[in-house]
């Protein structure tokens, strides 16, 4: 090995001090300009020792040297010999690089500060705001709820954290989620996964935490080292909620979260979500309707009054809420007994718009029992079923299909996908058939005999971008309103999209229901960022087993065309073992934004039903 000389580590040395950034940069300027400094005084006194006039001594030349290093101008102003004008001269124009350099330097410098306060690096010293981990499309949804949960409050913090620029994220989060009110959003840009970067956020004073699964490649990896880096912090471990696009990940990411987390299976509630919207229609707006700040939410209360009544007697024991079930030390139950008492453990669970109006009536309604129509349980007959498409989801789609339908049903699977129809083996209650189909082509949809089915499912095609999926989607519905109106069907059809912007565009097609995933798990999300608690209520709720949200013909309940309070409504629902919580308008049916679908009304309001409107109820099959 050849010896090092000394002019390598020279030059190794001068290239780690210059590595050191724009103050080692400027300390080399400085060495430089006062060299420059000396050797001008050092030359004007050796050539010209009595110049300029008047000048005292060696202090002075030194000082009209730097003068002229740093102002070059002032040679102008200058008179002498040729040897002192010659100095002088050398000395100015080494100034004009020396402080050309300097300003561009502190110009870098600057940048570079000002730059590292765009991009958030500073720790936030908020307490009591809520985190966001991540950065995909759900994020406008959850912040826009987030905001409109926390109205009530003095002032809310949201704190965003994401690998996007600082002020390009507040720029979209301020276009695209619309007006926040009190709301503040602080973001920073960092990388979630690294624990250095989570201590930005200062998550030991956050009320809860929100990881979002991030838009690219194997999402589920990335939250589960999220969820790793947070469970790594020492200190204060505040509640936190994930979304997870695929179930077979949920056992690594509890084993990656701890107690602190809740995990939300985003496959697995849309899928449940479009099986129960493809069977009743108006489903996956009663869903929003309760997920979302706007309308019907839901509330956990205590109320000591209720201890020792029974389930069927609190159901009139609200006026302006709508009493849905029960949160007990075992679990969660939805629409119990009717003759469940009320211990002093248990917590009612109530639909209200807003935690105020969650109030006991100052007494037992008016009951019209004349109006009230005593019928039996529906039947539940063999049904056909058309799936259109295929995704990575579909397959869990059948198999919560088959565990809703009665035994003879049929589905039938048309897509040109090359999956279509596999894994499907097990089913206990769908016969399946699959055919190869263009589900855009107008031909190949008439020789599907859509007439012949009850339900149509319409799925987003995963070989495609979601927008260009979900452009083939509307097309796809396009046909299908044509056809019902040329051919006189009737057939409910509910589809899945991506893009909420394309609902607007989607109500053209008059769809009995539109699912966008991504929009119900954002407000899933955000749900369970204000009460985790809430979560076991959802699960109840989009689970095959137990009681449902079902609509249900209006005159199986009341008398139709006659004029009754929603609580005669109410009571004809419970004697039937059934929870009445709001009804449908088929006049409004395909009115944005609620579509005729009315959730909790006041008890005492008098409504009129038709023959055509529908009860909404929580029932047994």
């Amino acid at each position: 090995m050849s010896k090092i000389t000394f002019r390598e580590r020279a030059r190794y040395w001068f290239d780690n001090t210059m590595s050191r950034g724009t103050a080692s940069l400027i300390g080399w300027l400085a060495m430089v300009s006062l060299a420059l400094i000396v050797v001008v005084t050092v030359l004007t006194l050796w050539f010209a020792p009595n110049e300029p006039e008047g000048v005292t001594g060696p202090g002075h030349v030194l000082w009209l040297a730097l003068m002229h290093a740093l102002s070059p101008g002032k040679i102008s102003s200058d008179e002498g010999s040729t040897a002192y004008m010659s100095v002088m001269f050398a000395g100015s124009l080494g100034g004009i690089f020396i402080v050309s350099m300097l300003v561009g330097l502190l110009s870098n410098g600057l940048k570079q500060k000002v730059d590292r306060l765009r991009r958030g690096r500073s720790r936030i010293v908020e307490s009591g705001h809520t985190v966001v981990l991540g950065w995909s499309d759900q994020i406008f949804t959850i912040v826009a709820e987030l905001a409109k949960a926390q109205a009530s409050q003095r002032s809310s913090v949201i704190a965003i954290l994401a690998e996007r620029d600082k002020l390009e994220m507040e720029e979209q989060v301020r276009e695209q989620a619309g007006d926040l009110g009190k709301t503040r959003i602080v973001c920073r840009t960092g990388r979630p996964t690294e624990p250095h970067d989570l201590d930005l956020m200062n998550l030991a004073a956050a009320r809860s935490v929100v990881v979002l699964s991030p838009e690219r490649e194997d999402p589920d990896a990335h939250v589960i080292k999220i969820l790793l880096a947070l469970a790594k912090r020492e200190g204060v471990h505040p509640p936190a909620v994930a979304a997870l696009t695929s179930s077979r990940n949920m056992a690594a990411a509890r084993l990656a979260g701890g107690d602190e987390v809740h995990l939300v299976d985003s496959d697995d509630t849309a899928s449940r979500l479009i099986v129960q919207s493809s069977r009743q229609s108006g489903m996956s707006v009663v869903c929003m309707d309760l997920l979302n700040f706007d309308g019907g939410e839901i509330y956990l209360r205590t109320p000591k009054k209720l201890v020792g009544v029974t389930y069927g007697e609190a159901l009139h024991a609200y006026q302006t809420a709508s009493l849905i079930g029960l949160r007990r030390p075992s679990g969660v139950v939805l629409n119990p007994q009717d003759d469940t008492v009320i211990n002093a453990d248990d917590q009612v669970i109530v639909i209200a718009h807003d935690d105020s109006h969650v109030r006991l009536a100052a007494g037992m309604p008016y009951i019209e029992d004349g109006a009230i129509v005593e019928a039996g349980r529906p039947r539940t007959e063999p049904e056909r079923t058309l799936l259109l498409n295929w995704n990575g989801r579909a397959e869990q789609i059948v198999r919560y299909l088959d565990g809703y339908v009665a035994p003879g049903a049929v589905l039938e699977i048309a897509a040109d996908h090359p999956k279509a129809g596999t894994g499907l083996a097990g089913l206990r209650n769908l016969t399946v058939n699959v055919k190869d189909c263009d589900t855009t082509d107008r031909f190949a949809l008439e020789s599907l005999g859509v007439g012949l089915f009850q339900h149509v499912i319409v799925l987003s095609d995963d070989r495609f971008d979601p927008r260009h999926s979900d452009t083939r989607t509307l097309m796809t519905l396009l046909q299908l309103r044509d056809m019902q109106k040329a051919l006189g069907e009737h057939y409910s059809i509910v589809s899945e999209m991506h893009d909420e912007n394309n609902r607007s565009l989607a109500e053209v097609t008059q769809a009995d229901d539109i699912v966008i995933s991504d929009t119900v798990i954002g407000l899933l999300l955000a749900q369970l960022a204000e009460n985790r608690h809430l979560a076991d209520v959802f699960g109840y709720l989009f689970d095959s087993r137990g009681s449902e949200i079902y609509p249900r013909p209006a005159a199986s309940y009341v008398k139709t065309g006659a004029k009754v309070s929603f609580s005669t409504v109410v009571e004809s629902a419970r004697r039937r073992g059934e929870t009445a919580i709001g009804y449908r308008k088929n006049t409004a049916r395909n009115n944005p934004p609620h579509y005729g679908i009315v959730l909790n009304p006041d008890k005492t309001e008098p409504i009129v039903l038709e023959e055509a409107d529908s009860v909404i109820v929580l029932a047994e099959r």
